[in-house]
């Protein structure tokens, strides 16, 4: 089974939420959703580069990314708790 980067990229959203939560620390479960976000990013931008080298339409590039985003966002949101609680 061939996996594309893309795909690596959104599993290292899921995979870096998982392992930081796995570290019992608050601390650290944070510093791996700032890694999580970042992955996020790095599938938009992915996105935007498949569209530009026409592998995918720009309907299906765009819904992606905003899908993409919206995670970002849920991640951006469990980080703030974090630190309302945490501070």
């Amino acid at each position: 089974m061939k996996v594309i980067p893309i795909q690596t990229a959104g599993i290292s959203i899921m995979n870096n939420i998982a392992e930081g939560f796995e570290r019992k620390s608050s601390k650290e479960f944070s510093r791996f959703l700032d890694i999580s976000k970042g992955s996020c990013g790095e599938v938009r931008s992915m996105y935007y580069s498949a569209e530009d080298l026409q592998y995918i339409s720009p309907e299906v590039a765009q819904n992606r990314r905003e899908r993409a985003k919206h995670i970002s966002g849920g991640i951006s949101g469990l980080m703030n708790h974090l630190k309302s609680i945490i501070t």
